[in-house]
């Protein structure tokens, strides 16, 4: 095998495209959305076909085998690999053509699903095949194992949706294949002919979701139409790379109406999927309570549901008529369904933390029996998991005997290990027992090809090799797979790390990519530095995937030092939008906060560090330097080092709140419940205004409002910058400076807010004070709502836009905001995404231009679109910051501002 080194400078003079090698680039592929690790030489992302066929060349007159990568999804292992991996989303990810006459479209390999499908939509139609992961799976990674999706009943696999493919061998021979036998690499043709009858009658099962090993073999018939194509699809990256491929398209229904129907327990509606089938249903999933959780109030009584999608409401009343369910509800409304599907497409990351907080894995994701099976399978199924001592909760494609559910296992201690054997094989019988397939949607990879010999018998297994050998006769094609395959227990990704929490955080991300979402997505948050640089190691995923590789210390060898992370973490903005959006919780901020504090340790910081990290003292000197007299002209014309030039920080306010306070208040006009408002930073130096209205409204509801009888503080800045101990000071003195906590704590600050309720538990789990205070905080909203819910806003019948804070998005929920907007006639909704400026993110260096692209992603278009008459609101300082500086003119205004101007009453000037 050529070294490395030299294979890096021999690709890097061949190819047009990008050539990684180091660190950081190889400890982002390490893992895919399965539980594997494998450790490549290098990444390589090529230009185009020639590319990738010279890559192949180089690679093989090298010894160096590849691995095809597209958005790194897989679940089995199967997108790893230990010599190069092709990544093939950075360029080749175009959308060549789409003929809406003929119904077809032609692709590039990194193209991603979603993509296809919204250039398709206008037409009337889409991509047929459609997992959970569509915003980010690639078509290449689809045919490479044969995905499905949801409306795989009405519209078949991948592999029945493709029918031209443009592929590369190993060493570089270029095929394009279809139906026939032109384009077949030499050899093929006398395989299929001389092992006739072990493709006709020893492929297991003729269900639809036979997808385990070269499941598709049996497509090179005769009969069949040698279907080279389709035989190809589900190959997992073992055999070439497709560098294009014809797709075709379905019509979309135009107006689908989705039928929930309840059953009595998981069995019930198992029994029943299969008998739908007659309906021709779109879709027929199930899920049972203890996946659906807090959910399931919305949905029909049981417990236990299938979602049958129609074509049209009579398709779907017909369906419920006809269906033994104990409850059921017909969707109509798309915003209803979206809302009900997205319980199912975060199931593969919901279903990672179980009822009882312990974390599940993928290995035996999407088994399938056929549908008529699927009842009995379960109950063997839940019996089997019993028997070996595990938890799961099963949910996915009832309509076709699909399956998933992630297990308990554990994959670190050897009696954890061994365990997970045994139930694998012991599975692995079970579900050929039932004539199923070890494999029914994302193929087998590491997780389940050692197991095909108890689905397939000799022959057919001696014919996927020789298949395999025919493809790619030098073995370089993603070894380890499928074919001479690895064990199942080899190569986990949970070994290599140190058994300390940290650790277990950052192994809880599993891959499912969520964060990689290109397109806005409605009012989700994460992640906005991704969405704007396009950039694995910019996602929430490539981050833990690089504090991984950190902890594991192979690639990435300086520890809490390394550069690699620093680099990545840089442009987290800590919105804490993975808190929310990622289906497993994946907390970035947190562990941002956590690596900038072993980072720095005992080293001089950053100077923004320093500057708006420590944003309170300044401020707070700069007030008594005022209010000593000349020196504060002096303190307010300072500059601020170590900070953009472009950005101009806030000036501070002429009169602190608390000053006014103290100087113009007279006892509380509130006779109602008392409440504390919280002078937060913000509120304090840079928007009194905002304070004085929330007592003016505060105050018109009823509510007898006070303060804190000293300084107080959530230690956000020092968080954000990693000063973690200096947080837990900070706060340990805000509890001291409180007492006892007896009424609601408002916050009118969004991110003090979310600090509180989440951060101040966690830095702080010994102190008894930390969880009161948490609980007893409230939003300006949630106060009004739950200690005046009698009082009446009063009635602005204005337009609205302007941006929800991310914090107010991630920790806090914005529903009482909403319906407090509605009561006082404020009509519209506030911008989804991240402003952009995130605290002191977009005031420090070389991160302006990310800044501004995160704030025209979303929020700065809504305020372009809005009516004449439109109120601007965002309750987050930073939000309102952003806009005054990039909105063109227009200023934004906490709720309070506007409610309180409602109510007739000046707030004074004071700034």
């Amino acid at each position: 095998m050529t070294a490395p080194g030299e294979l890096e400078r021999t690709l890097r003079a061949e190819l047009r495209g990008d050539v990684d090698f180091g660190a950081a680039a190889r400890a982002l592929v390490t893992m895919d959305a399965s539980n594997y690790r494998r450790v490549p030489l290098g990444v390589v992302a090529p230009r185009d076909a020639e590319d990738v066929a010279t890559a192949l060349r180089v690679c093989a007159a090298a010894g160096v085998p590849v691995v095809p990568r597209g958005g790194g999804t897989s679940i089995a292992g199967q997108a790893t690999g230990t010599g190069v991996v092709l990544d093939l989303t950075r360029h080749m990810n175009a959308l060549v053509a789409l003929d809406p006459a003929a119904r077809t479209a032609v692709v590039q390999p990194g193209l991603v699903l979603d993509r296809l499908r919204d250039a398709a939509r206008p037409h009337g139609l889409t991509f047929g095949p459609d997992p959970s992961t569509r915003s980010r799976c690639t078509l290449g990674g689809m045919i490479g194992n044969n995905a499905c999706g949801a409306h795989s009943v009405a519209w078949g696999t991948t592999a029945d949706n493709v029918t031209e493919l443009a592929v590369t061998a190993y060493g570089g021979t270029s095929h394009r294949i279809a139906t026939g036998w032109a384009g077949a690499p030499q050899g093929l043709r006398e395989l299929v002919s001389g092992n006739l009858a072990v493709l006709r009658t020893g492929m297991a099962g003729g269900f639809s979701r036979r997808i385990s090993g070269y499941g598709g073999l049996d497509a090179l018939l005769p009969e069949r139409g040698v279907g080279l194509a389709r035989a190809f699809c589900g190959s997992e990256g073992t055999l070439g790379v497709v560098t294009e491929a014809v797709v075709r398209l379905v019509e979309a229904p135009r107006a689908p109406v989705l039928a929930v129907l309840g059953y009595a327990d998981e069995s019930a509606a198992a029994d029943a999927a299969a008998g739908l089938l007659p309906h021709r249903p779109l879709t027929v999933e199930g899920m049972a309570r203890d996946l659906v959780g807090a959910a399931a109030h919305g949905l029909p009584r049981g417990g236990a549901w299938l979602f049958a999608e129609m074509r049209d409401e009579g398709a779907a009343r017909a369906l419920v008529r006809a269906a033994d369910s104990v409850d059921a509800a017909l969707v109509t409304d798309p915003a209803g369904q979206r809302a009900l599907w997205r319980i199912r497409e975060d199931a593969a990351g919901t279903a990672t933390r179980l009822p009882t907080g312990e974390m599940a894995w993928p290995g035996w994701e999407d088994c399938a029996v056929p549908p008529q099976r699927l009842g009995a399978y379960l109950r063997e199924f839940r019996a089997l998991l019993a028997e070996h001592g595990l938890h799961g909760s099963p949910y996915g494609h009832f309509g076709e005997g699909c399956v998933h559910v992630r297990i308990d296992f554990d994959l670190v201690t050897a009696a954890g290990v061994a365990r997970f054997r045994d139930f694998s094989v012991a599975l692995a019988d079970l579900v050929v027992s039932h004539g199923g397939s070890l494999s029914g949607e994302h193929g087998d990879g590491q997780a389940r090809a050692e197991l095909l010999p108890r689905m397939y018998g000799p022959e057919v297994l001696e014919l996927f090799a020789a298949y395999k050998d025919v493809w790619d006769p030098a073995g370089g094609m993603n070894p380890g797979m499928l074919v001479r395959p690895a064990r199942l227990d080899e190569n986990l990704r949970f070994a290599v790390l140190p058994a300390t929490p940290f650790a277990g955080e950052v192994a809880r991300c599993v891959g499912v990519a969520k964060c990689r979402g290109t397109q806005p997505a409605g009012a989700e948050v994460m992640c906005p530095s991704y969405r704007v640089t396009g950039e694995e190691r910019h996602s929430t995923r490539g981050r833990a995937r690089l504090l991984h590789e950190m902890l594991a210390g192979e690639i990435v060898t300086d520890g809490w030092r390394s550069a690699e992370v620093a680099e990545a973490l840089d442009l987290c903005l800590a919105c804490k939008g993975c808190r929310s959006d990622c289906p497993v919780g994946v907390d970035m901020a947190t562990y941002k906060s956590q690596f900038l504090e072993r980072h720095w340790a005992g080293r001089i910081r950053p100077l923004s560090h320093y500057t708006l990290g420590g944003l309170p003292q300044w401020l707070w000197l700069i007030a008594a330097l005022r209010a000593a007299g000349p020196a504060g002209a002096v303190a307010r014309r300072l500059p601020v080092p170590g900070l953009d030039r472009r950005r101009a920080l806030p000036p501070p306010a002429r009169e602190p709140f608390t000053r006014w306070w103290r100087r113009a208040r007279t006892p509380s006009r509130g006779t109602g419940a008392a409440v504390v408002l919280w002078p937060d930073t913000f509120t304090q130096y840079l928007s009194p205004r905002t304070g004085r209205a929330a007592v003016r409204v505060l105050e018109a509801a009823g509510l007898g409002v006070n303060l804190p009888p000293g300084r107080v503080c959530c230690g956000l800045t020092y968080l954000s910058t990693g000063r973690r101990e200096h947080a837990r000071k900070l706060l340990t003195r805000t509890l001291d400076t409180l007492g006892e906590v007896r009424a609601p704590v408002v916050v009118l600050e969004p991110s003090c807010a979310a600090a509180l309720r989440t951060d101040l538990p966690a830095l702080l789990p010994d102190d008894r004070r930390a969880p009161r205070l948490a609980a007893a905080v409230r939003t300006f909203a949630e106060v009004l709502e739950e200690c005046a819910p009698q009082w009446r806003p009063p009635r602005l019948d204005r337009p609205v836009a302007g941006q929800t804070h991310c914090h107010q998005h991630a920790v806090l929920g914005d529903a009482a905001d909403r319906r407090l907007r509605e009561r006082a006639g404020l009509t519209g909704g506030l911008s989804g995404g991240c402003c952009g400026l995130a605290g002191d993110f977009g005031f420090e260096p070389g991160h302006h231009e990310v800044s501004v692209a995160c704030a025209e992603e979303q929020l700065l278009p809504s305020l372009r679109a809005a009516p004449a008459e439109a109120l601007f609101l965002a309750d987050g300082f930073s939000c309102r910051t952003q806009i005054a500086q990039l909105g063109g003119g227009r200023r934004a205004r906490h709720l309070a501002e506007v409610l309180a101007e409602g109510l007739g009453e000046g707030l004074g000037e004071g700034l």
